[in-house]
């Protein structure tokens, strides 16, 4: 077992769960060895839809995701991976390299991209790496003392209201316009949640509010690509 899985394991009280999405039966067979061998618990999906099919069932710690598919486009699959569950983190490996389709795969939400054929040692070192923040982001929770982790509770609870709420309710909606941060002084919110909350911060409100739902991530999107923000 490597270290990073051992101390995932021992500090999560769970091994590390990873979807290995791969069509090609001999190479997934392959990669699921080693990958159990390294201590980590392994799930396979064989398409695309299997693979959401299963990210909807239950939360994984990391998707390795090959790009070509029978039925659809990998890179497709984990958009639609990272709208549903952002922690998740995704490991691109692809007998079809491109610059292209690398940039594409950093750009929504991959921790590395390896072309095939890759090493035993590359492979390994790859799903460390990408496990090694979510080690961390488990580290600093438990190492907070107890009235800080209630306090980050309350302010996740209250940026959902927050997003719900400006999903559904227009007027509070051009209030967000109109005033800013100002329109959220009943809530309790830090003032970095009420800038990222104003602002559309996406990458601050995955960090430490976690994952959101559908309406949510649809609603922040959808202000983002208007420009509105």
């Amino acid at each position: 077992m490597s270290a990073v899985a051992e101390r995932v394991q021992t500090m999560n009280k769970a091994t590390p769960h990873i979807l290995l999405m791969e069509d090609e039966l001999h190479v997934a067979k392959g990669l699921e060895m080693v990958l159990s061998e390294e201590g980590y618990e392994v799930d396979c999906a064989v398409t695309g839809r299997s693979a959401l099919e299963k990210i909807a069932q239950k939360p994984f710690d990391l998707l390795v995701a090959d790009l070509k598919l029978p039925d659809m486009n990998g890179l497709d699959v984990i958009r639609q991976v990272k709208g549903r569950r952002p922690q998740t983190e995704v490991v691109v490996i692809t007998g079809y390299s491109s610059l292209e389709s690398a940039v594409e795969a950093m750009k929504i939400g991959a921790r590395d991209y390896l072309p095939k054929p890759f090493s035993e040692e590359e492979f390994k070192k790859s799903i460390s790496e990408a496990l090694k923040e979510r080690l961390e982001a488990l580290t600093k929770g438990l190492a907070q003392p107890e009235a800080d982790r209630e306090s980050e509770l309350i302010e996740r609870r209250e940026v959902m209201r927050v997003l719900n709420r400006a999903a559904d309710d227009k007027t509070f909606w051009r209030q967000l316009m109109e005033k800013g941060p100002e329109a959220l002084s009943e809530y309790k919110l830090s003032p970095e949640a009420k800038a990222a909350i104003f602002s559309g911060d996406l990458a601050w409100i995955n960090e430490h509010i976690g994952e959101l739902t559908q309406k949510q991530l649809l609603f922040l999107h959808s202000r983002l690509e208007m420009g509105l923000w």
